[in-house]
């Protein structure tokens, strides 16, 4: 629990650390096709088997969106502090509840009240100060917040591979698609990144794609799934107060009280009894459904 709390937390900031190193969207691709390709490889020596063409074409479709999703911070972060990017982000479990519904799961009524509470925080966020004089920033967070919930809900209803294997294939092809955007759009590596953008960079690919990860399948094998996902209460809580203490980051009463709001609603939204029908519409196994929300 304390991996996934502090290293999931803190790739906010190791993504703001980062950014002199490298340009956004080739240190993204970059960071995914390595802890894809490792992650691959590795399961291929253990004897996974190789996915077939089907399990590769959906992987793509899913990394691709939660990959660039997680881009779309990386691009935000060059306008916005972390601690912003860590409270506009988690309102993701809120969009994903409502994406559901494109397959027929509508919130339920309690639902409702904690998405209305939810959503009356990230609209207090994007009229706050720092996001109010960024709107580029702002557009690009909800952006990404959207991309990720999408992503996850879509990947319950395609045939990706399981397990780890879906984690491997969904960062090297999502990767792969930002390498090609990422020279599309001109970005090069025009020196050697410093020994502070390279070293959060390592911090991202090993521990943030790849430690925290394992240990969230680790919990998931073990214990009740309301547990082992409370991260996505405690994550933001780090990241701003990391981004405070290391990079400097001004923490506004506004942006404490968003997070009260967006938290407290995916709250609500969390303690809501799953439909009865719920376990047969989504039988997909848990660590599909858990593949990539690394941050």
């Amino acid at each position: 629990m304390l991996a996934l709390y502090f290293i999931w937390g803190s790739t906010f900031l190791a993504i703001r650390l980062a950014l002199p190193g490298f340009p956004p969207l080739m240190m993204s691709g970059l960071r995914f096709v390595c802890a894809g390709g490792i992650f691959y490889l590795l399961l291929r020596l253990r004897g996974e088997p190789r996915p077939p063409r089907v399990q590769w074409w959906a992987a793509a479709r899913v990394g691709t969106l939660l990959v660039c999703g997680n881009a779309l911070v990386v691009v935000a972060e060059q306008w916005v502090s972390s601690g912003v990017a860590a409270v506009a982000i988690a309102s993701v479990p809120l969009w994903s509840v409502l994406f559901a519904g494109l397959w027929g799961r509508w919130p339920a009524k309690g639902e409702w009240v904690g998405l209305a509470i939810g959503l009356v925080g990230v609209a207090m966020l994007q009229s706050g100060g720092e996001l109010r004089a960024s709107p580029a920033g702002a557009v690009v967070l909800i952006f990404s917040a959207l991309t990720w919930a999408f992503g996850s809900m879509w990947s319950r209803h395609l045939p990706v591979p399981t397990g780890l294997m879906a984690a491997a294939t969904e960062m090297l092809t999502g990767g792969a698609v930002l390498l090609i955007a990422a020279f599309a759009r001109g970005e090069r590596m025009t020196a050697v990144p410093g020994l502070v953008p390279l070293g959060a960079f390592v911090h991202l690919v090993v521990f943030g794609s790849i430690v925290a990860y394992s240990a969230y399948t680790f919990l998931l094998a073990r214990v009740r799934p309301a547990l082992a996902t409370n991260y996505a209460y405690v994550t933001p809580v780090v990241a701003v107060l990391l981004g405070a203490a290391f990079a400097g980051e001004r923490v506004t009463g506004l942006s404490v009280a968003a997070l009260a709001l967006i938290l407290g609603g995916v709250a609500i939204v969390a303690a809501q009894k799953p439909a009865a029908d719920e376990p047969a519409r989504f039988a997909a196994p848990a660590a599909r459904d858990s593949r990539a929300r690394t941050g």
